[in-house]
């Protein structure tokens, strides 16, 4: 677990650390690591002109050897030379389950959240008025949520750097008591010539590297920001639509160690990650675009989703939520809507990118494939509730209400089952 926060001082000025400890009995002091990053790591307008604005100094602390399932609290620090102590607020939070222990557990995810005021005044680039209530309705049900996953276009602060001072404090609440994990996306990371795969201006400069410098993932390059997580019975492998990820490139390779490097008896449910729909959208752009993805998304990896046996694989980019059958090469291949059971039969494709910024609409013609849909703001929550069983929900941000929701059901021998092109071809003399 890592604990991550901002200051203005520096370690010439102050030496961070944290008190933490389960809760009720004695407390250990974790010193905290300093990074910052400088104008000169931008790469253009507005981030390195008028956007321009000194981050602070970010400090990191990891608290290890936890024992699963125990409360923790904790309180961040700075000693200064005087030997003076300025004190954060006390925080708590409970350590993860056990790998692959049968319990509920509870994961929310959504896309391009950004933020929002919540007096109604206007500012630059303010399209997430919808953030507030899904900021609102997570902060109201964190009782019942375990881990968030917040899969890019985080803040859209597009060059204007005080705005992560803003969408950080925005989502403290929640950041401050449940694991907030991140991926990058378009607004965070795009930029001509900064070696992103898409050239665009999306993020007004930064590159990524507020981002990557802000929140930490268990990355072994935090730049490239691709990674594996798993929590309980989960196994989410995060990739990172921003760079290359075709085959033979580095990402791609990740993926597919990530996708196959699962043990299926600990973490059951496998989920893939990512910002843009590398899989099946029903979207305008996509659709005026003649596609139903990203341009040679799906084509490199559907393999990988139906050898690996994912059972769900969830974007963000387009802004709103739409979830697909159980879908191979454009065909649904499992019957019903809203429970599937059994051998594993194909990935189900989950567009969760309305956590808060302006609403993308849908093709005039529904495909096959587009099960249901809801043009509006929201999130998905994924509930295990043991080895064999798991719920998908879509909730609304304006009133937390349950718009669509599916069940899988299948044990060991399921996952293991042979489907269609996920078993290696057999003789009988084999």
């Amino acid at each position: 677990m890592t604990v991550t926060w901002t200051s203005g001082y520096s370690t010439k000025e102050a030496t961070p650390f944290v008190e933490w400890g389960i809760q009720g009995q004695i407390q250990i002091l974790s010193p905290a690591g300093t990074l910052t990053f400088s104008r000169d790591t931008m790469c253009g307008p507005p981030a390195r002109t008028v956007g321009w604005r000194d981050p602070g100094f970010i400090h990191t602390s990891f608290f290890k050897d936890l024992w699963p399932n125990l409360k923790y609290t904790y309180r961040i620090g700075h000693r200064l030379f005087n030997g003076q102590i300025v004190w954060g607020r006390q925080n708590s939070f409970k350590a993860p389950p056990y790998p692959g222990e049968d319990s509920l557990q509870r994961v929310v995810i959504f896309g391009d959240l950004g933020k929002a005021e919540i007096d109604g005044s206007n500012e630059y680039n303010d399209f997430e008025r919808g953030s507030i209530n899904t900021t609102y309705q997570l902060v109201k049900d964190l009782k019942n949520i375990d881990m968030v996953m917040h899969i890019g276009d985080i803040c859209y602060a597009s060059g204007y750097l005080s705005q992560w001072d803003q969408f950080t404090a925005q989502v403290e609440p929640i950041a401050s008591t449940v694991p907030y994990m991140v991926a990058s996306g378009n607004h965070e990371r795009d930029w001509p010539g900064s070696g992103s795969f898409y050239g665009t201006l999306d993020s007004g400069g930064e590159c990524g590297v507020p981002a990557q410098n802000m929140f930490y993932v268990p990355a072994e390059n935090r730049e490239q920001f691709w990674y594996l997580t798993d929590y309980g019975m989960f196994r989410f492998c995060v990739a990172n639509t921003e760079l290359d990820w075709r085959p033979g490139t580095e990402q791609y390779k990740f993926i597919e160690h990530c996708l196959s490097s699962v043990d299926r008896q600990k973490q059951p449910w496998l989920i893939f990650l990512a910002h843009r729909v590398l899989g099946y959208s029903s979207a305008t752009f996509y659709g005026a675009e003649g596609t139903t993805e990203e341009p040679m998304g799906r084509e490199s990896l559907q393999l990988l989703w139906q050898k690996y046996r994912v059972d769900i694989a969830m974007y963000g980019h387009v802004h709103g939520y739409e979830r697909t059958c159980p879908v191979y090469e454009n065909v649904c291949v499992a019957k019903g809507s809203d429970r599937y059971s059994g051998a594993f039969t194909a990935t189900t494709h989950v567009v969760v990118g309305g956590g808060g910024a302006s609403l993308a609409e849908y093709t005039a013609e529904r495909a096959r494939w587009s099960h249901a849909q809801d043009l509006d703001y929201g999130f998905a929550k994924l509930t295990a509730f043991n080895h064999t069983t798991l719920l998908m929900e879509y909730k609304r941000s304006r009133d937390g209400s349950v718009r669509d929701s599916f069940t899988v059901s299948r044990d060991y021998r399921d996952v293991l089952a042979c489907g269609v092109d996920n078993c290696a071809a057999t003789t009988m003399a084999s």
